[in-house]
């Protein structure tokens, strides 16, 4: 069975033998997504967030003295949940409206009308 490996040794390698070591991580991702909904934010996320699976291939594993990465495999995400966690309105301060001064309100609560989401589905 042939083994691909980018791996190079040289002539202070002689008589070493090269193992492949695989380890399984989990990995968990949350990501904030600036959206007028719920269904704007995960069709945003969707489109540009989660994992760069190119990163992964290539930046993501150490590589030094006498170990190369073989394979990296990314599954496919699971999204389990997207909550509202605050609400960009005008800062406190008099004149934010006038200059623009804006910031996250963290108390402020989505409202749904979904039958689902008041208890009534599902």
């Amino acid at each position: 069975m042939g083994t691909i490996t980018d791996m190079i040794v040289n002539k202070d390698d002689l008589g070493k033998k090269m193992y492949r070591q695989k380890t399984t991580y989990n990995v968990i991702v949350e990501q904030d997504v600036l959206a007028n909904n719920q269904d704007e934010a995960q069709e945003k996320f969707l489109e540009g967030g989660g994992i760069d699976h190119d990163t992964i291939r290539t930046n993501l594993t150490n590589e030094n003295d006498g170990v190369e990465t073989y394979y990296i495999e990314a599954k496919n995400a699971v999204i389990e949940k997207c909550e509202m966690m605050g609400k960009v309105v005008y800062s406190d301060d008099e004149f934010a409206k006038e200059n623009g001064d804006v910031e996250i309100d963290f108390d402020a609560k989505e409202t749904f009308s979904s039958p689902y989401i008041d208890g009534e589905g599902i």
